[in-house]
């Protein structure tokens, strides 16, 4: 009776498990949340993905216990935030420019008050009234909130930023799937194509496609309705902006077009040693198609170090479009564009210092943001750290029931 006492005593505290914290409990609600939703439209897909959903929370317990990765994760969550509703949080509109009514508003420094005799027609009625600007962090040339700027150019950001990271990665990755599984004059003819895009460099090649295309692309949205408004749309700009906006979105055609190539030099290299693995003979030994092998089978084994690329990519095509915008090449004003405001202000630097440091500020925190966690998913990707996070904090019970910390 003793003996079999002191060996159940012995095995009971030799266990160990996590020790829950706030955020492990939120993020197993999230996740649990997540299942919920995917069941909805997969029959039973929480059932059969158990594990799956486990492997999920171990991640996100990883992920909790990465400071760095966090102040990354909530960086960009703010980012998102502030692009999707960040139009309609500023004071005013991006394209009222109190210049024109008072010159005295123009350069106003931070925490500047500015008394405004306006002249607006709204509703075909003109209207007249005075007010006092407020500009936390001063105005730019023409005289507008910067803060308002600022908030409006999120929304132009992160839309220039998913659609690039959306197209220009999915169409590299394909070919880089292509390539590695097909071999021969397949991955041959493919991967030439590459290194011809790889020999020029991406920022120049950019330049040069963003100095070209705008004619071209302003007269197709001059000629499509339904795609000036869509456009419009997605950028929250006012109607009388669409003649500007084929320098825009020439950069964004110019990003996909010099985003692409390191996806499928990378996904290739990975697909050329995932191929030779027993699974994949399996699945091709029992006739699956060879589409069903690449994307359902070898691309779910490789995603992990692309998945790192893309969260840093959101970083880089912030800095390069907004490199762009720097020389000229991208959004025109009154288009809210983080780059413009630093190309505008650069002419009245020091002076004039916030035209720049607060773009500054703002474009170096979100590319923070973005490669903080892009670290932090490197190391909850990779199994052999992923363990060291997730047991660094345990807790062990102890004989009588109660816990105390290992």
């Amino acid at each position: 009776m003793g003996d079999g006492t002191k060996e159940s005593k012995e095995s009971y505290e030799g266990r160990e498990e996590y020790e829950m914290s706030i955020l492990d409990r939120v993020s197993d609600r999230l996740i649990d949340g997540l299942a919920v939703f995917i069941n909805l439209f997969k029959k039973d897909w929480r059932r059969r993905n158990q594990s799956k959903i486990q492997e999920w929370k171990l991640m996100a317990y990883a992920l909790n216990r990465s400071p760095p990765a966090l102040l990354g994760l909530v960086i960009v969550v703010a980012y998102i935030i502030f692009g999707i509703v960040g139009p309609y949080l500023a004071s005013w509109p991006y394209d009222f420019f109190p210049v024109m009514y008072n010159s005295t508003s123009r350069l106003a420094a931070p925490g500047s008050n500015v008394f405004l005799n306006v002249t607006m027609v709204k509703n075909w009625h003109v209207i007249h009234y005075t007010t006092t600007v407020h500009y936390p962090i001063g105005s730019d040339l023409f005289g507008r909130d910067l803060l308002s700027v600022l908030l409006a150019g999120a929304r132009t950001a992160l839309v220039l930023d998913v659609f690039i990271i959306m197209i220009g990665p999915t169409f590299g990755i394909m070919l880089g799937l292509i390539a590695g599984y097909h071999g021969g004059a397949v991955d041959e003819t493919i991967m030439r194509i590459t290194d011809m895009f790889l020999a020029f460099p991406g920022l120049i090649l950019a330049i040069a496609l963003s100095a070209v295309l705008p004619g071209r692309i302003q007269n197709f949205l001059n000629y499509h309705a339904f795609a000036q408004t869509l456009v419009l749309k997605l950028f929250a700009l006012q109607p009388r902006d669409v003649n500007n906006l084929g320098k825009l979105l020439a950069v964004f055609v110019a990003l996909i077009i010099v985003w692409w190539p390191g996806y499928t030099r990378i996904t290739r290299g990975s697909t050329l040693t995932e191929r030779e693995n027993l699974y994949v003979e399996a699945a091709r030994a029992i006739g699956l198609p060879s589409r069903t092998i690449m994307f359902r089978h070898i691309l779910p084994n490789i995603i992990g170090p692309i998945l790192v690329m893309i969260t840093m990519d959101f970083g880089n095509v912030i800095l390069t479009e907004a490199g762009l915008s720097f020389l000229g090449l991208g959004a025109v004003p009154p288009i809210p564009d983080w780059g413009n405001l630093i190309n505008q202000g650069a002419q009245y630097f020091p002076q004039a210092w916030w035209l720049v440091a607060f773009p500054g500020i703002v474009i170096v925190t979100v590319v923070l943001g973005w490669n903080l966690l892009g670290d932090g998913l490197r190391d909850i990707l990779d199994p052999r750290t992923r363990r060291s996070m997730e047991f660094k904090v345990k807790k062990k019970r102890g004989a009588e029931g109660g816990e105390s910390n290992a």
